[in-house]
Formats: structure tokens, sequence, C-alpha cells
């Protein structure tokens, strides 16, 4: 995770698979914007799922940690 400067509201996460992204609200675990495939959105939404609470509190405090993979 890395904040650009003044990113926007809601809290959310950019996903890479090869050439295709994800743009993922932490909260809502969807795919607000993006081309990613439907088994690459799964596997972003299982690890979401895994770390929601981390990433919205890096997201607040702007204190970033390494998370583990899936």
């Amino acid at each position: 995770m890395y904040f650009k400067p003044k990113e926007h509201e809601p809290s959310h996460i950019h996903a890479l698979y090869g050439e295709y992204m994800g743009e993922f609200g932490v909260r809502t675990m969807e795919m607000e914007k993006g081309d990613l495939p439907v088994k690459a959105q799964e596997i972003v939404r299982e690890w979401l799922s895994l770390h929601q609470d981390e990433l919205q509190k890096m997201w607040d405090t702007q204190m970033i940690s390494k998370l583990p993979p899936l």
C-alpha cells in the first residue's frame, strides 16, 4: 500500500494482475473501477477479507506495514 498526494476517499486499494488493474473499496471489498478478470477479483476479495481492519487502519493513520500474501 502506498499513498499518492491528495488520495481520495473512500478508502481503497489498487490491485494489479498482469496488464489488468482493479480498484477495490476497503470497506465494501467490491471492485469500483478496473478490468480485473473475475478469478483475480475473487483472490483480491479473499485477501481483503483477511486484512480489512489492518488496511483501514493504515488508510486512516497513513502508517504502512507489510501484510502477508494469501
